[in-house]
């Protein structure tokens, strides 16, 4: 059995990552899953959360959130609908994302439930970029 697998990842505005892996560790809507080489086949939603690709000894970070993850024979692609490598995150402007939901939510009562639902998912988001930049 080979210790890598063939990776792709892209999103809508392109092409991210495209070579051999070692393993890639990724958050789905049921928790984290772990894909080493030689795994199943497997279909799953993505959640919100950080994706961890191994590539030659090393890991590499990114913000990964929402879409899809497919694993066949051949090779595993990973279609988020948004996918940030840690070195690409605006530290500062996670901070500013976060402190904004922050403010919307405590001002819930003049808020519709739409707009609640949206500053919690933003909150979210904001989240996990601040979590995954502060590894730089």
């Amino acid at each position: 059995m080979a210790n890598t697998f063939k990776l792709r990842i892209a999103t809508l505005d392109g092409q991210i990552f495209d070579g051999e892996a070692e393993k890639l560790l990724v958050r789905t809507i049921d928790g984290d899953v772990c894909i080493l080489p030689g795994h199943i086949s497997y279909v799953t939603a993505l959640g919100m959360g950080e994706a961890r690709v191994y590539v030659n000894g090393e890991v590499k970070r990114a913000a990964c959130i929402g879409g899809l993850l497919t694993v066949s024979k051949d090779e595993v692609r990973l279609v988020p609908t948004t996918f940030e490598w840690a070195e690409n995150i605006d530290l500062e402007r996670a901070e500013r994302a976060r402190a904004a939901a922050e403010q919307a939510l405590k001002e819930r009562a003049d808020r519709s439930n739409y707009e609640i639902t949206a500053a919690e998912a933003r909150l979210k988001r904001a989240l996990v970029r601040s979590s995954v930049a502060k590894y730089l």
